[in-house]
């Protein structure tokens, strides 16, 4: 019975989702649905099993990668670094279980009564279920994607849609979106957007206007700015940093040698290093943060030499987490890198003194376990300052 309600959840969700996005079916099936049919077919630690079916990974699984049977990682013996012509198969432990719970559903339902997007969704993050619900944390986070779904580049990882000329901005939008969160009784948002180069500032007044009315609603409410490089324009960073926010983030996505290679021609390793560094010379108070993607062909040297060079240049906090490729018309992955590998990064981060390193398969940059840290964090340091 419970195999049959399975069955039937995931191909609801490939419906629903397909309504919106074309989906990856070898995605859907292979992380969602095979990874459920082999713990609930698995006779050993049936209790342990049973426990997972009813309550779904913790966040210390997802930081862990522990998202399915370990006692199958050892016996994996698939590759994990790609040969040429050759796709790589899903490692065990990058199976995610199918998104539910009512807190998830409520936030669905609202985003599409509001004409809302969240790059949870058109990113296909496999961490939604998760944030959205709260978890063991009680940290209930969601990111909401401002200025519509299409985004004016190509990066080669990305599967958000994009166009040379994307519709008018909704400039009912920032108020929407800070009447929403007012109902969800969310603990921290992050705000993201696509990169809209057909505007004169990258749709940096737009950004600044959402955090203003979310502020005004709730002033308690943790907000983070993921932001687009705004073509280097350092007066579009001043405007978002000043607006009010509390963390501001712009991912750096891969090492220096791979930009061309992953990212748009028009974004770049430096370009986008001077906006981060520029947050922090427009208020010292604000919490920088970025993202790294392993797998993609990087060595362990460029890995480092990266995380150097952002300490160096005041970033704050770093989210290291696999890359996966989202349809066969982007960048197949070039290696599965293992929890244990992922562990050691988290290690070398906080040795090189970042504030906070998320580092796991499938962390994200909008993910709950930093956004937890930061929340304390903010809060301590409000306390020290009264």
């Amino acid at each position: 019975m419970a195999l049959v309600k399975l069955y039937r959840a995931a191909i609801f969700d490939m419906g629903a989702r397909a309504c919106t996005k074309s989906w990856n079916n070898e995605w859907v099936f292979n992380t969602y649905l095979w990874g459920h049919l082999r713990t609930l077919t698995t006779t050993s630690d049936n209790k342990g099993k049973k426990e997972l079916f009813e309550h779904g990974p913790s966040l210390e699984d997802f930081m862990s990668g522990e998202l399915s049977d370990k006692s199958t990682w050892s016996e994996y013996k698939g590759n994990l670094k790609r040969q040429k012509g050759e796709r790589l198969r899903f490692p065990p432990w990058l199976k995610t279980s199918i998104p539910v719970g009512k807190n998830y559903n409520r936030l669905k339902n609202t985003l599409r009564d509001l004409k809302l997007h969240t790059v949870c969704e058109e990113a296909r993050c496999p961490n939604v279920g998760e944030c959205w619900g709260g978890g063991n944390y009680a940290t209930a986070t969601a990111t909401i994607m401002l200025m519509g779904d299409t985004c004016t580049r190509g990066c080669r990882f990305c599967s958000v849609k994009t166009a040379k000329a994307p519709p008018p901005l909704d400039s009912n939008e920032p108020y929407n979106t800070a009447k929403a969160l007012a109902d969800w009784g969310l603990d921290y948002v992050v705000l993201t957007s696509v990169d809209r180069d057909d505007l004169a500032d990258g749709g940096a007044e737009h950004f600044a206007k959402t955090v203003s009315y979310i502020k005004e609603r709730n002033p308690n409410l943790i907000v983070e700015c993921l932001t687009p490089d705004f073509r280097g324009d350092l007066t579009a960073v001043e405007k978002v940093v000043l607006s009010g926010l509390d963390v501001f983030a712009h991912n750096m996505e891969t090492v220096r040698s791979l930009q061309r290679f992953v990212r748009d021609p028009r974004a770049n390793f430096d370009q986008s290093l001077s906006i981060l560094r520029h947050s922090k010379e427009v208020r010292r108070e604000v919490i920088s943060k970025t993202s790294l993607m392993l797998g993609l062909g990087e060595t362990e040297e460029e890995v480092y030499e990266t995380m150097q060079e952002l300490r160096e240049n005041g970033i704050d906090c770093l989210t290291l987490g696999q890359y996966m490729q989202p349809t066969k018309r982007h960048l197949k992955v070039e290696e599965y890198v293992t929890p244990e590998k992922f562990k050691y990064w988290e290690k070398v981060g906080n040795d090189l003194g970042f504030l906070y390193t998320a580092s796991g398969p499938l962390v994200r940059s909008s993910y709950k376990a930093g956004e937890f840290f930061m929340k304390n964090l903010l809060e301590k340091r409000k306390q020290e300052a009264l």
